[in-house]
C-alpha cells in the first residue's frame, strides 16, 4: 500500500471511501449480528456496489443460502461476492484430495454442498475430519471425530474463532470452541485451518474482484482475524466495534469525519498473537 493511500485512510475516516478501489468486508460483527443488520451496513455495500466482497469465517451457510438470508435483512449481495471459510474448506478437499473419505462435522447445508462438490462423506474410516460450526454438536460427534483422528485421519478446520458477536452484546460459540474439545479429546492438532487470519479467504476475495492489495481495504471487527490477516498480505484495515484500534462503533461511523482527538488512532493492528485457540494450533495454512 502506498504512503499516500495510508495517509488518506488515517486522515479522516470518510476520505478512504473515495480512495479505496475495493473492499473486503467481514460479516459477523461488522455487517450483521445474527438476525439483524448493523447500522450502516446497507449504505456501505450500496456505496461500493460491485467493488466489494464479503470475506467471512462463516462455516454454517453456503454463499447462496447466506445471500438469501442477507436479502431478508435488507442487504442485497450476489452469492458470487460472498467468500466463506466453510465452502472454501470443502473445495480445498474436493480439488486437492479427490476421492478422499471425509467425516464432516457441520451443518446440513455444508454437507449438501460437500456432496455436490464430489466429497465422499463417511461416518467411519475417514481420511480427513473436516470440522465446521455444528449447532448440533454432541458427545457422540465429539467421540466420532476424536476416534477417527486417533486412527490416523487428518484434521481440517474451517476456522479457529472461539466466538462471534451476537445481539445485545452476547457471544455465539464458534468452531474454535468445538476445536478445543476435539483437540482435548484426541490430542491431535489441526493439519490445516482455512479461515482468517490465514490468507486463503483474502486471496480468494481479491481474485474474485480482480483487485490488488495496495488499493484494497479490509473492514472488520476483530484484530486477531481481520486486522492480522490483512496485515500479513499488506492490505490496509479499518476496525469497527469495541476492539482495540476500532475507529467507529459501527460501519455507519466510517462515513463521518473523525473527531480531532481520534485522528491519530491506529487504523489497523498486527497483534503479537491470536486467540488462545489459534496460538495452540500448529497448522499448515494455505
Amino acid at each position: 500500500m502506498s504512503t499516500n493511500f495510508k495517509t488518506a485512510i488515517a486522515t479522516a475516516k470518510g476520505e478512504w471511501l473515495t480512495q479505496a478501489r475495493h473492499l473486503l468486508v467481514d460479516l459477523d460483527g461488522t455487517l450483521v449480528r445474527q438476525q439483524e443488520a448493523i447500522d450502516g451496513a446497507a449504505g456501505l455495500l450500496a456505496h461500493f456496489h460491485d467493488r466489494y466482497a464479503i470475506v467471512s469465517n462463516n462455516s454454517t451457510h453456503t454463499a447462496r443460502g447466506l445471500a438469501q438470508r442477507l436479502r431478508r435483512l435488507g442487504l442485497r449481495v450476489p452469492p458470487g461476492r460472498i467468500v466463506l471459510a466453510g465452502e472454501l474448506a470443502v473445495r480445498q478437499l474436493a480439488q486437492q484430495h479427490p476421492g478422499a473419505r471425509v467425516l464432516l462435522i457441520g451443518s446440513i447445508a455444508l454437507q449438501r454442498f460437500a456432496r455436490a462438490e464430489g466429497c465422499d462423506l463417511v461416518q467411519a474410516n475417514a481420511d480427513f475430519v473436516l470440522l465446521a460450526l455444528d449447532m448440533h454438536f454432541s458427545h457422540a460427534r465429539l467421540a466420532a471425530a476424536a476416534n477417527e483422528l486417533l486412527r490416523g485421519a487428518r484434521l481440517m478446520v474451517t476456522n479457529a474463532d472461539a466466538t462471534h458477536p451476537g445481539p445485545q452484546g452476547r457471544v455465539v460459540p464458534e468452531t474454535g470452541s468445538l476445536l478445543a474439545a476435539v483437540v482435548a479429546a484426541s490430542g491431535v492438532q489441526p493439519w490445516r485451518v482455512i479461515g482468517k487470519p490465514a490468507p486463503l479467504l483474502f486471496e480468494e476475495g481479491l481474485r474474485r474482484l480482480g483487485a490488488e492489495p495496495a488499493s484494497t481495504v479490509v473492514i472488520g471487527d476483530n484484530p486477531l482475524t481481520d486486522a492480522e490477516g490483512a496485515a500479513r498480505l499488506g492490505i490496509g484495515c479499518l476496525l469497527v466495534g469495541q476492539a482495540p484500534g476500532a475507529v467507529a462503533p459501527t460501519v455507519a461511523g466510517l462515513f463521518r469525519p473523525s473527531p480531532p482527538a481520534q485522528e491519530d488512532a491506529p487504523q489497523y493492528l498486527l497483534s503479537e498473537s491470536t486467540s488462545k485457540v489459534w496460538r495452540n494450533v500448529r497448522t499448515e495454512v494455505s
